[in-house]
């Protein structure tokens, strides 16, 4: 009887086992999976720009700060910046202050500038530090104007061939990356509000946030650019066909750009910027699905599209090395 309980509990254990082992052999697959794509971004910068959907729902906002925990604690150097478009809406609405958008860009009064400070950073940036610093004592908050992150001068639209005035809205002049820099090597994960001082008349501006995290990108060098936005990417032939394009050049960007409805341009003329200016890649993905940043940058199949610098030309050799 002793010998038949013996041989009857290993057996239990050795089936138990290999069950567990069977449940848990996903888990092994997805991680060796990504081991290509850990090694090759491990100790690399990736810029990723928070916004859309992503920025409002609760849900989204958590696996948003998972995924960024994780690509720090997987040996990369994530940099976060936001903008606050929906919350500054909001806002604006209670306030009585009117919201308006021409070429893609809010129309921003000195009043509404307050506001777009205000929230930046008094609301949207504080709750993402929170939530980031949920995992450990990672993030550290600051805005443009801080240590001269970001320079900027006023901003025109053009529409229709014309420069229209659209109040407190900057373009970037200069990049300041040191205190970002010092950040990173202090092992925290920077969380940037996209609004910036001008070094012209010392009025702060309202700066588009892709076009922020496009120039921050390039100014560090960085690996990768991802911009979170509401679409899966970029559509092939919208509205006739939802089909996404998954990879494309700068010079094949470029010519989609002036076709492209007003919101994509400063996420896609951004993603161009960057890969024009020494980022590797520059990328738009789908900010309602969660994790979508980790199913981007550590699966094959990916999600969203690549923008990738356009292919250099191979060295002329023999006569034509000759031609002038």
């Amino acid at each position: 009887m002793t010998t038949t309980d013996s041989t009857d509990s290993t057996d239990s254990t050795d089936n138990a086992g290999t069950t567990r082992k069977h449940t848990a052999l996903p888990k092994a697959r997805i991680l060796v999976e990504a081991l290509p794509w850990l090694t090759r971004h491990h100790g690399k910068t990736v810029v990723i720009k928070f916004g859309g959907n992503a920025m409002v729902d609760d849900e989204l906002k958590a696996a948003f700060a998972q995924d960024v925990v994780f690509l720090h604690h997987a040996g990369l150097r994530p940099v976060v910046v936001h903008g606050g478009g929906p919350q500054i809406s909001a806002q604006l609405d209670r306030l009585g202050l009117v919201s308006e958008f021409k070429a893609g860009l809010r129309v921003t009064t000195p009043e509404a500038m307050d506001v777009v400070r205000m929230v930046l950073a008094g609301q949207v940036q504080r709750e993402l530090v929170g939530l980031l610093n949920q995992h450990g004592p990672l993030a550290v908050g600051m805005t443009g104007e801080d240590a001269h992150t970001m320079t900027a001068t006023k901003h025109y639209a053009e529409i229709a061939g014309e420069r229209v005035d659209i109040g407190r809205v900057g373009e970037i002049t200069a990049i300041d990356t040191g205190a970002v820099q010092a950040l990173l090597d202090d092992g925290r994960i920077p969380v940037i509000s996209s609004v910036a001082r001008s070094a012209d008349d010392g009025h702060v501006y309202n700066v588009n946030a892709d076009t922020a995290a496009a120039a921050l990108a390039a100014a560090l060098g960085a690996e990768t650019l991802m911009v979170l936005t509401d679409v899966e990417g970029l559509y092939e032939d919208w509205p006739h066909s939802d089909e996404v394009i998954s990879r494309l050049t700068a010079s094949e960007l470029e010519a989609l750009l002036p076709d492209l409805a007003s919101g994509m341009v400063p996420k896609m003329e951004g993603c161009l910027h960057a890969v024009r200016n020494g980022v590797t890649t520059a990328r738009v993905i789908d900010g309602r699905v969660q994790h979508s940043i980790l199913l981007e940058i550590f699966t094959d199949e990916g999600i969203g599209t690549m923008v990738v610098p356009d292919p250099a030309a191979p060295p002329a050799t023999g006569q034509e090395a000759r031609k002038p």
